[in-house]
């Protein structure tokens, strides 16, 4: 059963690859959905797939990769968007 989440990712999350390494994370789990870059800085994630590997996505984004440093991660549920893949709009 398909399931969608949409994060918002806080903290030194733009410029440090963190949408790029989102999307190899991402479809290594099977998610389709987007990592986009938000005008305050901020990093919003859109993910659509079976609930167990969002939940392991939720927990790679709260550390994110090695150059970022998150401070914050929220997240609720959203509307599965048809996508068929993972993009860093």
């Amino acid at each position: 059963m398909s399931s969608a989440r949409r994060f918002t990712i806080k903290g030194r999350v733009q410029g440090v690859f963190f949408r790029e390494s989102t999307r190899r994370v991402a479809e290594s789990l099977n998610i389709t959905g987007h990592a986009i870059n938000l005008s305050n800085g901020d990093v919003e994630v859109l993910a659509c797939g079976e609930p167990a590997e969002i939940d392991e996505l939720a927990a790679w984004l709260k550390d994110g990769p090695r150059m970022a440093s998150v401070t914050d991660v929220t997240s609720e549920k959203a509307e599965v968007a048809e996508a068929t893949s993972f993009t860093t709009g």
